[in-house]
């Protein structure tokens, strides 16, 4: 992509600041906030795209008098927006530089992956929140309430499910065996194979993700500053990785809680300069109100129906499941802090975070709603798709303010780092404990872990950045790129569950019921993205006017017009809202998994340690009757680990007898654990 001067003429300035608002179309969907036009340059053909450009440069609509209209959007940064911008990059580079070099020597794997267990709640919650709202939240959002109205919102509801959840069921599992990397614990629950199934698909998933999450706002900055996109790709890239490998968990979080407060100024400060510009907020919410944007319970059953009550909340509760109960980058903050009561605080905090940035987001919707009543940016074709309307916002209507321009593209850029920071953290999580250690046996010296992590992390940032290169020449295939994290979070979470809540099951019923689900998962999702990229179906809008627009491209709305007229009937699994994929996905893992179990002969639930199943589930056990415990052949007697974090060894309780009273010393229960997941493998 040649790079684009300022000022050059006034038609090449204007085109400038107009593929500002390309940086959405990177970005695709997940968790469903994000819409996928079918007008999306990247999935046009090579003639298309050339038909689109010569619209732009030679059509009638777009003549003089026409861009004089929009002088506006002609503004480069100044220099309050290199500051801001500038700053929040080096105060990321000094928190790594502060942890990598003054905080104290990082000499283990645990003091560089775990931060030594040692980092504070409010942190560490702070941390939590930001990996999981990225740009493609703060950008998708506003884009949904836009066109589908107020239903999506109602996933908070999800956040409060899936919080206490995670708490009671999950962590106390996580918090007792202290894993470094999460899928440590598929290992000793089931065998290597498993193990090596779901950390090959985190490996995958992350490194796809990341590469798109940084090429975004490195485009972003390309298209505002004039500066070459693969100099800004350069520029952020060397930021991330720096902070990330030289300061380690620490720098991570930390960096994380610095830029979740610029996320959440920017996207205040945004919502309050154009809430006064629309009259405050009786006319915002009377337009969204007038146009039925405001629609919260719509309990259609209908499994097709892309934003209805069932698919945000039930289908959001598990996606969202997937993020806190299985997802290695959370685990492995949950493991940055002392105690349990530690990790359940900041969980309900980066909840109550969540909620307060979501509904901030959505409001901004509703000012987006209210300013663009009588001219729908994306039918008059000034942008290309409804994902640019906060950018073009932010350009147009509030670039006259010194620095807001660059606040916001630091809001951005702040959301996409601390998701990728925290990925690769992560990865080299992954790479030390379950291929290094777990796979090939390479036990990596205890003072040399952090220098070895350092370099994991680096070598994924570099593969990462080459990658780059290939996403941006990948078009509409982006969006399944990204839509793969819902797919493997449903599958991952399945696994996990399938070992701390059925203790009957058995290693080939979980490698079984997983691929399926995922192969399930995957056809539903890429059959999906193939026909709304084709046009054979389209999600309805909400009405949208452009009565009043000074300027419409109609060579474009007309292309638009003939896409639209394409549409054929589609099988009907590939119309499912794409909510529903993470629940599918644990579903069919769960179901299927415990009927191969049982076919291969299931796990007899008296050898399996008590350790490795969820707290809750084997005090449902207690409670059953003795004789429905021996039909299931589960412990007569629950035998939960002692208080001196001594852990037992399996065996059979009685009433009179007990064969397991021989205890192991906490320093030799990991070892012990590995050496029983390497007889049974």
């Amino acid at each position: 992509m040649s790079s684009i001067i300022s000022g050059r003429c006034n038609r090449q300035s204007f085109l400038a600041v107009l593929k500002l608002m390309l940086i959405c179309c990177c970005f695709g969907t997940i968790s469903g906030t994000l819409n996928v036009s079918e007008t999306n340059f990247e999935s046009l053909t090579s003639s298309d795209r050339q038909i689109y450009r010569s619209s732009r440069t030679e059509s009638r609509i777009f003549d003089i008098e026409c861009e004089e209209g929009h002088e506006k959007l002609k503004n480069s940064f100044s220099w309050a927006d290199y500051l801001v911008l500038c700053t929040m990059l080096i105060v990321s580079c000094g928190i790594g530089v502060f942890y990598g070099f003054f905080a104290g020597e990082q000499t283990t794997s645990s003091d560089f992956l775990l931060g030594g267990s040692s980092m504070g709640t409010f942190p560490m919650a702070m941390s939590l929140a930001a990996s999981f709202v990225t740009a493609i939240e703060l950008l998708g959002n506003p884009a949904e309430m836009y066109l589908y109205g107020s239903q999506y919102w109602m996933v908070c509801l999800s956040f409060l499910f899936a919080v206490p959840l995670a708490s009671k069921l999950y962590l106390p599992v996580y918090m007792k065996l202290r894993v470094t990397s999460s899928y440590e614990y598929l290992s000793m629950r089931f065998n290597t194979y498993t193990r090596m199934f779901a950390s090959a698909l985190y490996v995958i998933q992350m490194v796809l993700y990341t590469s798109v999450a940084v090429y975004a706002p490195a485009l972003a900055l390309s298209h505002v500053t004039g500066l070459n996109v693969y100099v800004a790709i350069t520029v952020v890239y060397v930021v991330c990785i720096f902070y990330a490998s030289q300061g380690g968990m620490k720098a991570v979080i930390m960096t994380d809680t610095f830029q979740a407060a610029v996320l959440v100024g920017s996207i205040l400060l945004i919502v309050h300069l154009g809430e006064k510009y629309v009259g405050g907020v009786g006319p915002i919410w009377s337009q969204s109100y007038n146009t039925d944007r405001l629609e919260i319970f719509n309990f259609d059953p209908n499994p097709t129906v892309r934003n209805g009550f069932w698919p945000v909340v039930v289908g959001g509760t598990f996606y969202w499941m997937t993020m806190f109960c299985s997802n290695q980058a959370s685990i492995q903050k949950y493991m940055s802090v002392e105690s349990i009561s530690q990790a359940r605080t900041a969980l309900w905090v980066s909840c109550i975070g969540l909620i307060l940035i979501f509904t901030v987001n959505f409001y901004t919707g509703m000012v987006l709603v209210a300013h663009y009543k009588d001219c729908d940016p994306v039918k008059a074709g000034t942008i290309l798709a409804s994902d640019e309307l906060l950018p073009l916002y932010v350009i147009s209507e509030l670039g006259h303010f010194k620095g807001i321009t660059g606040f916001f593209v630091a809001g951005i850029f702040a959301a996409s780092l601390g998701t990728v920071a925290s990925a690769l953290n992560s990865l080299a999580a992954v790479t030390c404990e379950d291929f290094l250690q777990g796979v090939f046996g390479i036990s990596l010296p205890e003072s040399k872990g952090a220098f070895w992590a350092k370099c994991i992390s680096i070598g994924y940032g570099a593969l990462s950045f080459i990658l780059v290169f290939v996403v941006e020449r990948l078009g509409s295939v982006l969006q399944i790129a990204i839509s793969f994290n819902g797919m493997v979070g449903g599958v991952t979470l399945g696994l996990f569950s399938l070992g701390m809540f059925f203790p009957w099951a058995n290693s080939k019923g979980a490698i079984f019921g997983a691929t399926v689900a995922l192969a399930l998962v995957m056809w539903m999702g890429i059959g999906q993205q193939i026909s709304m990229a084709s046009g054979a179906f389209n999600i309805e809008e909400k009405d949208t006017s452009t009565d009043l627009c000074p300027c419409i491209n109609t060579t474009f709305l007309t292309k638009e017009n003939n896409t639209t007229a394409k549409q054929e009937p589609v099988f009907v699994l590939f119309r499912v809202s794409f909510l529903w994929y993470s629940a599918i996905g644990f579903l069919v893992t769960i179901i299927l998994g415990l009927i191969a179990s049982i076919i291969f002969g299931a796990e007899d639930a008296e050898h399996v340690e008590t350790d490795l199943i969820s707290p809750p589930i084997y005090d449902f056990f207690h409670w059953l009757p003795r004789h429905v415990k021996e039909k299931l052949r589960v412990p007569v007697k629950l035998r939960h680990s002692t208080r001196d974090n001594s852990v037992q060894l399996k065996g059979i309780v009685n009433a009179n007898i007990d064969l397991s009273d021989e205890s192991l010393a906490k320093s030799d229960e990991r070892e012990y654990t590995r050496k029983i997941s390497v007889m049974t493998a």
